[in-house]
């Protein structure tokens, strides 16, 4: 069927039909009642339900990451050597760096 048609057809049908200024009995109060029937939505419980959610995966990591940071980091095969011994022997490097720039 040819749309453009049905959609004159459809649009003659409606100007053909009078307007009627009635209102239904009580429809003011039926929305207003669907209105209040909606539930309000409690950010802070929305929120509180969420961050309770998102602690079990946090925990988690954290434990891995504990677990993770007591492995011993091998620097060679054959010599282990902490993190804290790491960080000092880059930073004296870079130290020793610059006291040759000057």
């Amino acid at each position: 069927m040819n749309t453009d048609k049905l959609r004159e057809k459809l649009i003659a049908a409606a100007r053909a039909t009078p307007l009627d200024d009635r209102v239904p009995y009580a429809f003011e109060k039926r929305i207003m009642a669907h209105i209040a029937a909606q539930p309000v939505a409690d950010v802070v419980l929305l929120w509180g339900r969420a961050l309770w959610r998102a602690a079990v995966p946090c925990v988690v990591i954290t434990l891995l990451l504990g677990v993770f940071s007591f492995l011993p980091s091998t620097v060679d095969a054959d010599q282990t050597q902490d993190l804290s011994a790491s960080y000092e022997s880059a930073m004296l490097a870079t130290a020793d760096q610059q006291e040759e720039l000057w």
